[in-house]
C-alpha cells in the first residue's frame, strides 16, 4: 500500500506565480520544500522567462499546447530544466495542463 495518495478530486485550484496560471498540490515535502503539482496555463497566457533558483523542475505535458523559442511542446512531451537555469517566455496556444515536480522549494527569479 502506498504511504501518501492524493485525488486531484479532493484538492482546490490555487492562484499560481503568474496570472492565468493555477496550481492544484498533489504533494509537498516537509523535508526539501519540493511539490508535485497539477499547473494550469489558461490559454493566451504567457509566463516570462525566469528561473527556479531552489530546484529542479520536471514537467510532463497532460493536455494543450504551449510554445517557447518557437517550439511547440503539446500533449505528451516531457521537459527538464535545472536549478538556476533560465527558461521560457512560454506562452500557451491552447488551455495548458502539465504534470510538475520541483525537487526543491517552488521559488522564481
Amino acid at each position: 500500500m502506498f504511504q501518501y495518495v492524493a485525488l486531484a478530486k479532493d484538492k482546490t485550484w490555487q492562484p499560481g506565480p503568474y496570472p492565468g496560471v493555477e496550481l492544484l498540490i498533489l504533494h509537498k515535502n516537509e523535508a526539501t520544500g519540493g511539490v508535485t503539482v497539477l499547473r494550469k496555463f489558461h490559454a493566451g497566457v504567457t509566463v516570462p522567462a525566469h528561473t527556479h533558483p531552489q530546484a529542479n523542475e520536471s514537467v510532463y505535458v497532460l493536455s494543450g499546447e504551449w510554445e517557447e523559442a518557437d517550439v511547440s511542446y503539446t500533449t505528451g512531451s516531457f521537459f527538464y530544466a535545472p536549478r538556476g537555469e533560465r527558461h521560457g517566455p512560454h506562452v500557451a496556444k491552447t488551455e495548458v495542463i502539465s504534470l510538475t515536480t520541483f525537487d526543491g522549494p517552488l521559488t522564481l527569479a
